[in-house]
């Protein structure tokens, strides 16, 4: 693209946040482009998708902002009412209620291949140039912009560029910039179950020496698990045959909800945390696990990411309503100051609880079930808790 038609923004990587990222900027009237280098692939409603999110309200918002959010009710989510948090050590329980906290619902379970589905659905109505397929090859930062080489030997010209590449991001090496990774020696093994009694609408976790047992609750009565295992043992159960895998699965989660049955293939991703140096370089920024990584144990990964994109959106729209360069380095510096801040944070915590509750000495052992008891015991210091999580 020649000076005259060079593009707003450029956003690579057509994910939740990618894309999500896309449309929010489009409809601030801005030229924007997504490349995606492979399509994905369409939701059908007679599968599920094993990816799922704990969707918190705060993003709800701005997927309706995004004209998105009803189309995806419509197809298939279910809502969460309360969350119960309890350790296999004993002590208390830290539970939420949406009624004690004047709340319909926590927030939704929500597939990600529905989301992408229903966010792709939406980007050429809204004027979003998708290029697919399209890899990024090399980058080129200017003054006022950057050029980015496709591998068809194309090129495009924006004056900012969007990595929301994921956490093996191209276009975050291509810009420089360098992370700070911990592999937690875990993997999440992740199924769909059905429980021999309701799930009560309840999405419930149970710490557990090896890492925390999530039961999210989805529709038909049947249930999505996170189950964090150190990497043998998620591997050992992974090859158990399913009768065996239903007894330990059950006794894992104290058989708080009877006997446990797949209902689903099984599968498994490697956990780490992973934290990108700098969210900008140049005209290059960082959003979603491009930047940073989290460990899944308190749903938080797709709500960071999104916290980023609307964080975004909101500076754009204050420059342009106040008729200055949206893309000046101050203040896409202050933007990064303010997420890579939240967003690390949000990691260094989650690895600690992590560390902390999967540890099975004397001292760890007796502290964080009375602990749990505790937050759960204070009204006010709960709310906060899941304030702070809803994004509200």
């Amino acid at each position: 693209m020649n000076r005259r038609n060079r593009l707003d923004i450029a956003v690579v990587g057509g994910g939740v946040v990618g894309s999500a990222c896309a449309l929010a900027l489009a409809k601030l009237g801005l030229d924007v482009a997504l490349l995606e280098s492979r399509e994905p692939p369409r939701w059908s409603p007679t599968q599920r998708d094993l990816r799922v999110y704990a969707f918190a309200p705060d993003n709800a918002a701005l997927l309706d902002t995004l004209g998105v959010w009803r189309a995806v009710q419509d197809a298939r989510l279910h809502p969460y009412r309360r969350m119960r948090v309890w350790d296999a050590g004993g002590g208390g329980e830290l539970t939420f209620d949406a009624d004690a906290l004047g709340r319909r619902e926590l927030g939704w379970i929500v597939e990600h291949g529905l989301l992408v589905d229903r966010l792709w659905t939406a980007l050429t109505a809204t004027g979003v140039r998708v290029q697919c397929p399209a890899r990024v090859t090399e980058l080129e930062q200017h003054d006022d912009g950057a050029k980015l080489r496709l591998e068809d030997d194309s090129t495009l010209d924006a004056r900012l560029v969007v990595a929301a590449d994921g956490a093996d991001s191209s276009l975050r090496t291509l810009a420089g910039i360098g992370i700070d990774a911990h592999d937690y020696a875990q993997k999440g093994v992740i199924a769909f179950i059905a429980s021999e009694q309701p799930h009560a609408d309840t999405a419930w976790q149970r710490f557990l020496p090896g890492g925390p047992l999530a039961l999210l609750p989805f529709v038909g009565g049947e249930s999505s698990i996170v189950w964090t295992l150190p990497n043998p043992e998620a591997e050992r159960v992974l090859a158990l045959d399913e009768g065996t895998f239903n007894r330990e699965l059950t006794a894992a989660f104290d058989a708080r909800l009877g006997a446990l049955q797949l209902r689903s293939p099984r599968a498994a991703f490697p956990l780490r945390r992973q934290l990108a140096d700098d969210y900008v370089r140049g005209r290059v920024l960082l959003v979603g696990d491009a930047a940073h990584v989290v460990h899944p144990l308190a749903g938080q990964g797709v709500n960071l990411g999104l916290r980023d994109v609307a964080a975004l959106r909101d500076s754009i729209r204050e420059a342009q309503d106040r008729h200055v360069d949206f893309t000046a380095p101050q203040r896409l510096a202050r933007w990064a100051r303010t997420r890579k801040s939240e967003n690390a944070t949000a990691a260094h915590a989650f690895g600690a609880i992590n560390r902390v509750f999967s540890d099975d000495g004397m001292a760890a052992t007796l502290l964080r079930g009375p602990l749990l008891g505790l937050a759960g015991r204070i009204p006010p210091l709960a709310h906060a808790f899941w304030r702070h999580a809803a994004g509200i």
